[in-house]
């Protein structure tokens, strides 16, 4: 996995995590003023994921999702719905065990 930091569409910066075959696993989950925050963010996630509190839950349009939490705040989403809960949780699981040793953003 990877970390990639760039800008979206309105010019704010975010950070990304990418598996090897090149699907979103996270984001951010929110826009950063500067590419420095978005990095900032990015590498304390990789640092905290583990410690992390990563919920499990149904979306209003029935699908299942997962949220990162630490100190309250929420740090990383997913890149996708799933179908299942407990693929959800499968997904959130790698990328609390893997955030950690992924390259990027900085390195």
């Amino acid at each position: 996995m990877r970390f990639e930091v760039k800008a979206d569409k309105g010019g704010n910066y975010s950070w990304w995590l990418i598996s090897s075959n090149g699907q979103t696993v996270a984001w951010a989950g929110e826009s950063f003023a500067s590419k420095s925050n978005a990095n900032r963010a990015a590498e304390s996630f990789k640092k905290g994921a583990a410690d992390a509190k990563f919920e499990v839950y149904e979306d209003k349009g029935g699908h299942w999702r997962w949220r990162a939490h630490r100190g309250g705040n929420v740090v990383a989403v997913p890149g996708e719905s799933f179908a299942s809960k407990s693929n959800a949780q499968r997904a959130a699981d790698n990328v609390r065990d893997s955030a950690g040793d992924a390259t990027g953003p900085t390195d």
